[in-house]
């Protein structure tokens, strides 16, 4: 999971050292237990069947929390894990080393204008947690959101647990960059300002 919002500013931080990764994610972990039924709360929301194969992407994945609730709750699901650290992805090969076939990694930075290059769309369901907000300019998360809405199929939907409050407007606001990226429907299903989920569809079914 990337949730990578302390105190420090983005600088900081160094996302690419080993020991630094290992040291943040030994704090981080303590938080897994409370962050585990709102994932699996926003994946009741994905409108498929426990069997299905259907083909998941992870968006700044982190050390695996969201793809490991993803494969409990879609056991049969092929999914790609995307983030730009790979002393995280390490940590994600372990946590998720009994479903390796049916995993992949794709190690790009999304400030780059070309991260989805590598990626093997579309998707029929994307996810992210606590992940984009990293990004911060309001540019980049807007678009974030259009590649996003370019990588699903036409059925597909976007499943985010983020930081939404810290932009002005919350929520609110980036439910409104889903609909200009392309989205039809959107719904915050749940709200702890500055945390909250939001729900965005392709389609509005």
């Amino acid at each position: 999971m990337g949730n990578r919002f302390d105190d420090r500013p983005l600088g900081e931080h160094d996302w690419h050292s080993r020991e630094y990764v290992d040291n943040w994610i030994e704090r981080d972990v303590t938080r897994d237990n409370v962050r585990r039924p709102l994932l699996q709360q926003m994946l009741t929301l994905a409108p498929f069947a426990p069997e299905a194969e259907i083909n998941v992407l992870d968006i700044g994945a982190g050390y695996g929390l969201v793809s490991e609730q993803v494969l409990r709750i879609f056991p049969h699901a092929r999914l790609t894990l995307q983030d730009y650290s790979a002393p995280m992805f390490e940590h994600a090969r372990s946590r998720l080393r009994l479903h390796r076939n049916q995993i992949s990694y794709v190690l790009t930075d999304l400030r780059d204008s070309g991260w989805t290059g590598e990626l093997q769309a579309p998707f029929d369901l994307i996810v992210s947690g606590l992940a984009i907000h990293n990004l911060r300019e309001q540019s980049l998360i807007q678009a974030c959101y259009r590649s996003i809405y370019e990588l699903l199929r036409p059925t597909g939907i976007f499943l985010d647990y983020d930081l939404f409050g810290l932009i002005e407007g919350g929520a609110a606001t980036h439910r409104g960059w889903l609909h200009t990226a392309g989205f039809e429907r959107t719904e915050c299903t749940w709200q702890e300002p500055p945390l909250a989920i939001i729900a965005a569809w392709v389609k509005n079914a």
